[in-house]
């Protein structure tokens, strides 16, 4: 059954009790499942919920995992964390948003009334529920930068398995959210979804709603990288020599390409500059673990406009190259960039491309 009527439809569903089967769920059947989020593939396994499942609307807890899930293709609005934010909230509305948005160059994350509506609609989701199956969306991709683990998350129905992801859209408590890629899987799903909630006009897309009132911004900004992504992962298909950072192999990828021309893709998580020695870009792969993309000649950095993009994603061909750092002793991989028509930043809404210097450089 698709939830459609949600607040009904999750009304009903949430009387369910709790069986006893689900409530015998074995250990040996969590660290069966456990070992399967380590290693690539789509179909990770059934698991049990935890004690309190929901942190807000698109992050949930199961049980024997060591960090939460990030829900792939949807983003809902934070909850108010505090008493101020909530005074806020009810003095001014607009003042408060402008506020939160600042002097950003892009739409932020805020806390909202609707962000408290999704976190509600995850209770009632998931009441009654047990035990959930995970998918993943592309087998490479096991955690995000911040350790958690990416899935879409499926509750049985009537002998039918539910994607929670897509309802969320569905209930119009999140937009599709294809900042970090289209959904490889259920990407006409949620469009019809998000078609479906925008028409009936639920959640954010509801007149008067306290959500965020830049959707058109976010997605737009959004769909670009998206695109980004898709264009790579296209022109890459059957080559060994395009590594995306955030899949669970890149470093051996690179490691067995030593000394060859290799083309990337990562976001950048923050540039350093060399004063005598070399400017290194670093792309995010896993908190305290980002990659060097390293420019020795710092007319080619300049040229390059890639400290534009810190936060977006860029391609970079260069040769991989490895080095001990000094400070671990350790042994590294770094890819080195001789000229600037070797980055490409993806095409961001608002900002213009930078000028490149001749390739001569």
């Amino acid at each position: 059954m698709r939830l459609r009527n949600t607040a009904l439809a999750l009304a009903i569903l949430s009387s369910c009790a709790p069986s006893r089967q689900a409530q015998r769920y074995s250990r040996d059947k969590v660290q069966s499942s456990l070992k399967k989020l380590e290693t690539p593939g789509l179909v990770l396994g059934e698991f049990a919920l935890a004690g309190k499942p929901v942190i807000d609307g698109d992050t949930i807890r199961v049980e024997g995992l060591d960090s939460t899930l990030r829900l792939l293709a949807i983003d809902c609005e934070e909850t108010l964390k505090d008493e101020q934010s909530r005074r806020d909230v009810e003095d001014d509305w607009p003042k408060y948003l402008k506020d939160k948005r600042g002097e950003h160059k892009h739409p932020v994350k805020a806390g909202t009334p609707l962000g408290e509506e999704a976190k509600k609609f995850a209770i009632h989701f998931f009441e009654g529920v047990r035990t959930v199956r995970l998918e993943r969306d592309n087998p490479k991709e096991i955690r995000d930068r911040y350790n958690r683990y990416l899935a879409y998350v499926f509750v049985n129905r009537n002998g039918k398995w539910v994607n929670y992801n897509v309802e969320v859209v569905r209930a119009g408590m999140a937009p599709y959210f294809t900042k970090y890629s289209y959904s490889r899987r259920f990407h006409d799903e949620f469009v019809a979804a998000e078609k479906e909630a925008r028409e009936a006009r639920r959640g954010i897309w509801r007149p008067g709603a306290q959500a965020y009132q830049d959707y058109a911004e976010r997605k737009a900004w959004w769909d670009a990288r998206a695109e980004f992504i898709k264009k790579f992962e296209r022109d890459g298909q059957g080559r060994d020599d395009f590594i995306e950072l955030t899949n669970w192999d890149s470093l051996s990828s690179l490691e067995k390409k030593l000394g060859q021309e290799v083309t990337v893709l990562g976001s950048v998580s923050r540039i350093i500059l060399g004063d005598r020695g070399p400017t290194r870009v670093m792309l995010g792969r896993r908190m305290f673990s980002d990659f060097a993309i390293v420019f020795f000649d710092k007319d080619v950095y300049a040229s390059s406009g890639v400290d534009r993009y810190e936060g977006e994603f860029i391609r970079v061909t260069g040769v991989v190259n490895e080095y001990k750092n000094k400070y671990t002793n350790r042994r590294q991989l770094q890819v080195i960039v001789s000229l600037p028509s070797q980055v490409t930043g993806s095409e961001i809404p608002g900002l213009d491309k930078p000028v490149q210097a001749a390739a001569s450089h």
